[in-house]
């Protein structure tokens, strides 16, 4: 079986745009770039807080080249793999190899529903496309599909999948997956506001939104996490728990994108059928991010204390 060193804090980097929408390859290597350079383990590029299906075909594919570029090597990039058909997928899957990804974030097709069987031959046709190691990715909330642990299980065959992200939103689920397949899949929490309950479950790394806007305290997060510091974990996770349950909303992406604006780290810009949180909604994010940034615990080397 292919083998991983995924783990640790992997935001869901967001995709900039500029003020006519077009894709802005300098900002979005730069939120990146600061993301890399803040301590983050790994990036996730266009997964769903980076738009993947708001963009074309040849943007995905210049927007990994840039991401790629800023990286540089200093962390795994795992690229959403967030297409119609299974086989724009599988094409998206070859050439995100050639571009340089380190692997691959894999989605159920978009839009359709499909059977368990018909998930399972999108899967392995998509795996069968490249070597690169595959996160799957299970959502149902948004994306109204789940892979099943029986599925799981039946898919522990291909060589090439060894992670997945999960996003459904009862940690029960991380449990019943350790217990049916043992260590055969890197698991990963996927859903902010029940990140630590995931990990300490079992998981191995939490792929993250709000990361984005509070990066060392992500980290920090985790840090206390692996050195067995509880209370320091508890009192980053309350601090954050406001924020964190934006990442289970239906406008989580300009949620995330606005807390990014407000902590001037990205521009709030998103591209239709998205568009910029507006009125008392956008008002009460301000509000929450700032607040967030007024009190944010005070991160030091051995202890971690309120504000």
């Amino acid at each position: 079986m292919a083998t991983v060193n995924w783990r640790g804090v992997f935001p869901a980097a967001t995709t900039q745009f500029a003020e006519d929408f077009s894709i802005d390859h300098e900002a979005t290597a730069r939120v990146v770039d600061n993301l890399v350079t803040d301590g983050v383990h790994g990036i996730v590029a266009m997964g769903t807080v980076g738009e993947n299906n708001s963009l074309k075909a040849d943007e995905k594919r210049a927007t990994l080249r840039s991401i790629v570029d800023a990286v540089a090597g200093r962390v795994p990039v795992i690229t959403g793999v967030s297409e119609l058909s299974t086989e724009l997928a599988a094409d998206y899957a070859r050439d995100a190899a050639e571009i340089g990804a380190d692997g691959l974030m894999l989605l159920p097709a978009m839009v359709y529903v499909p059977q368990e069987h018909e998930l399972e031959a999108h899967i392995r046709t998509v795996a069968a496309a490249t070597h690169l190691p595959i996160m799957l990715y299970n959502n149902p909330p948004a994306y109204r599909v789940s892979i099943s642990v029986d599925l799981l299980k039946k898919l522990s065959d291909v060589e090439t999948l060894v992670s997945i992200k999960e996003s459904a939103p009862d940690p029960r689920r991380i449990t019943d997956i350790i217990n049916a397949c043992g260590d055969r899949y890197v698991v990963f929490a996927g859903l902010d506001d029940v990140a630590l309950e995931e990990l300490l479950l079992g998981a191995k790394g939490w792929v993250s939104g709000l990361t984005n806007a509070f990066p060392k305290e992500s980290i920090a997060l985790w840090d206390a996490f692996e050195a067995g510091d509880l209370d320091a974990a508890r009192v980053i996770y309350r601090w954050f728990m406001p924020l964190l349950h934006l990442d289970a909303e239906h406008d989580l992406v300009q949620s995330i994108k606005l807390a990014e604006a407000v902590m001037e780290r990205g521009s709030e810009r998103v591209r239709m059928p998205r568009m910029a949180l507006q009125g008392e909604r956008r008002a009460e994010v301000v509000a929450m991010v700032e607040r967030a940034r007024d009190t944010r615990p005070l991160i030091l080397k051995d202890t971690v204390i309120a504000h």
